[in-house]
């Protein structure tokens, strides 16, 4: 199944490719092509990155204690701290 990336991955080249191509067939020069079909393709990369960016799924708990990014959550405090004052902590 092709997700939203998979068609961004597709469509960078296709872009680039695509519209130097066809400003070049109006009479365009390729000088000039190439530049507006690289501004098309660096706006689908800024949208794939900034306006829908890939987010990490939400961190699941294994049974060992540890979440995703291998964090002990067992040894956290109830508050939400280390146990360790920020002067302990270098």
């Amino acid at each position: 199944m092709s997700g939203y990336y998979d068609y961004i991955l597709g469509l960078i080249p296709a872009t680039l490719i695509g519209i130097t191509f066809a400003l070049t067939l109006v009479g365009l020069p390729v000088v000039s092509a190439v530049p507006a079909g690289a501004t098309v393709a660096i706006g689908l990369m800024g949208h794939a990155m900034f306006v829908k960016g890939p987010v990490p799924e939400t961190p699941s708990i294994d049974p060992d204690g540890r979440g995703a990014a291998g964090v002990d959550h067992a040894a956290r405090t109830p508050s939400g701290n280390s146990g360790m004052s920020a002067q302990n902590a270098d």
